[in-house]
């Protein structure tokens, strides 16, 4: 009897609480009644004033209990053009169901997104790198203007990640990650492993005639087998991984392959998990994304994108990242922690016979840290998950299960790491290079082969510009000159295809796919278009590379470099966008990050 009358009072308690929360702001009643929580969405929902609110909330669905727990935001990347991301519509329903289970309030919105892979080698690449600011501002925007307690977020491909992780850091409410996952790896007829990046550099293999009309459309329709984002590190998978380092993502974010019953459980775990923090009142306090993404968890990134040989975009994004979580951190700062990481997992493109897949057969990126933290020297630095865990504890049982795939740091591909920053008189505020994809030498001397954009490169090369010796320049296409920093796959691969890979380098003002692989600087800066050394080049300047002292310069004298510098006239090219026309005003070089000024006024 007393159960029964404990429980009725409780019922009765609980109706009456709504009904005044319904009329006055929960703050000012909090010293009277025990209120269930303080939320941030009671902005929105709390309050007589706040009448139409839910009037409007009502029309969504909602019922008198709703009003009383917390409100999940589920930003999804869901574009049908991309694979990585034609299936996240249901995905998000998943997600969406899982929170209404544990006791929250979903609400989906959608940002837009490109496929790089779709949008290389033609000015449909002018669009990619300035959708990240985009895809930021869009997340920012709906959290912020609704008021939502919490986040999980589902990315997967290319600029996607880092946009969603801007915006989740303007916002600053707990937030998870949870990205679609990576497509398995495709076979030729043979049984070769393959992927996207052997479809690109087939095509330069087909126009220097070493391979068939046959054999082309063999790899085009097996080299993306499934959805999910581009098998190998290119720069998706790159994020994806680095999201787990930072410790926003739950363990297996970057590895589980998409489309499997593995990483459905890894949405709902997520799911739970962010409901779990959204409930309670200290957890929605601690687990805000700053107090998890902050400079230990940009450091532990960077280490871990040196240990596996990422991507050369995750530079690019990380320092946009850096800044928006108010970190300290410089683009020169890279080279010293690559000196302490052992580069012990090598994917393609820079191994064509290991994919994502086989990292997470081997023990996923939890093996790769737990290896890491073996060589001492704070290489990692212990810091707070989303999981609840530390990172060393979310790490303690890992361990590598294949030695041939993730390496031991007594039998490393290097012992610096697979990313590196190179300064001269050609790149006064840096270049990056993968030095994990490197087929040549790690010094490298050679004339300059200049083309004013990637269009012109391609014909150049094409055309048989480009000997054995020689420095590919392609210049005018960083975030300004562009505008929006294409990529130079095609370029690359078309290098690569020929045979030339081992005997060239190229250098540009721009970036590479996650997919590049040679002796590929880019990123150089200050860009041509801002007129910076790159832009003064001229045919059969000697340049020269030397990656293990991190130097990319050319050969000329002062009093040449300054002559030049007075006649020079910076290229600019014409524009039919808009919004490109405001990214060229706005963004800066890539040594900043290609992030846009905000303060103009």
């Amino acid at each position: 009897m007393l159960d029964r009358r404990t429980e009725k009072l409780a019922h009765c308690k609980a109706v009456l609480k709504r009904k005044i929360n319904y009329l006055w702001p929960a703050k000012v009643l909090s010293h009277k009644l025990e209120i269930a929580f303080i939320m941030r969405s009671d902005e929105v929902k709390k309050g007589h004033s706040r009448t139409p609110h839910r009037s409007l909330f009502r029309a969504t669905g909602l019922k008198d209990d709703d009003f009383d727990k917390p409100f999940i935001g589920v930003a999804n990347s869901f574009v049908e053009i991309i694979p990585g991301h034609f299936f996240l519509n249901k995905v998000g329903q998943i997600i969406k169901d899982e929170i209404k289970a544990n006791g929250c309030v979903p609400f989906e919105f959608n940002t837009i997104g490109v496929d790089d892979g779709i949008a290389m080698g033609h000015d449909g690449m002018l669009f990619s790198l300035p959708s990240r600011e985009l895809i930021a501002s869009s997340v920012e925007t709906v959290m912020n203007a609704h008021k939502l307690d919490a986040m999980i977020a589902i990315p997967n491909c290319d600029k996607i990640v880092p946009g969603m992780i801007m915006g989740a850091l303007r916002v600053d409410v707990p937030t998870i990650f949870v990205s679609g996952g990576p497509m398995t790896k495709g076979h030729t007829k043979d049984g070769t492993p393959i992927d996207l990046a052997t479809a690109f550099e087939a095509v330069g293999k087909h126009e220097a005639g070493n391979m068939s009309d046959e054999e082309l459309k063999d790899i085009e329709c097996n080299a993306c087998p499934s959805g999910g984002s581009c098998s190998g590190m290119f720069t998706a998978n790159s994020m994806n991984t680095l999201m787990e380092a930072m410790g926003i993502a739950l363990p297996g974010n970057g590895t589980i392959l998409a489309l499997t019953k593995e990483r459905e459980e890894l949405y709902r775990k997520a799911a739970r998990r962010v409901c779990e923090i959204a409930k309670d009142e200290a957890s929605r306090e601690k687990f805000k994304l700053r107090n998890i993404l902050n400079e230990n968890a940009v450091r532990n990134a960077f280490a871990v994108d040196m240990a596996m040989g990422g991507s050369t975009n995750t530079v690019l994004h990380m320092l946009a990242i850096a800044q928006e979580a108010g970190v300290d951190f410089q683009l020169k700062d890279i080279n010293k922690i690559s000196q302490r990481v052992s580069h012990i997992a090598k994917i393609s493109p820079s191994l064509s016979t290991v994919h994502m897949e086989d990292i997470n057969r081997a023990g996923g990126v939890n093996a790769v840290m737990k290896e890491m933290t073996k060589r001492g020297d704070e290489v990692l630095i212990d810091n707070l998950t989303i999981t609840g865990e530390t990172l060393f504890e979310k790490i303690e049982d890992a361990y590598i299960k294949d030695t041939k795939i993730i390496h031991t740091i007594d039998n490393p591909y290097s012992k610096v790491g697979g990313l590196a920053i190179l300064y001269g008189n050609l790149a006064e505020e840096g270049a990056v290079i993968k030095t994990a994809g490197i087929t040549g030498e790690r010094v490298f001397t050679g004339k300059a082969v200049c083309f004013d954009g990637q269009p012109e490169a391609i014909e150049g090369i094409r055309g048989g510009k480009v000997k054995a010796g020689d420095v590919v320049v392609i210049r005018y296409e960083g975030p300004k000159g562009g505008p929006g920093m294409q990529e130079m796959l095609s370029p690359t691969s078309l290098i690569m295809g020929m045979g030339l890979g081992s005997s060239v380098a190229l250098i540009t003002d721009g970036r590479f796919s996650g997919a590049t692989r040679g002796a590929s600087i880019g990123h150089v800066s200050p860009e041509a278009a801002e007129g910076g050394m790159i832009g003064l080049l001229k045919d059969g300047d000697e340049i020269h590379i030397d990656v293990d002292n991190y130097i990319l310069s050319v050969n000329l004298s002062d009093e040449e470099i300054a002559k030049r510098k007075a006649e020079f006239v910076p290229v600019k090219k014409p524009l039919t966008s808009r919004w490109l026309g405001q990214y060229r005003a706005l963004v800066t070089n890539a040594s900043n990050g290609a992030i846009l000024k905000t303060d103009l006024f």
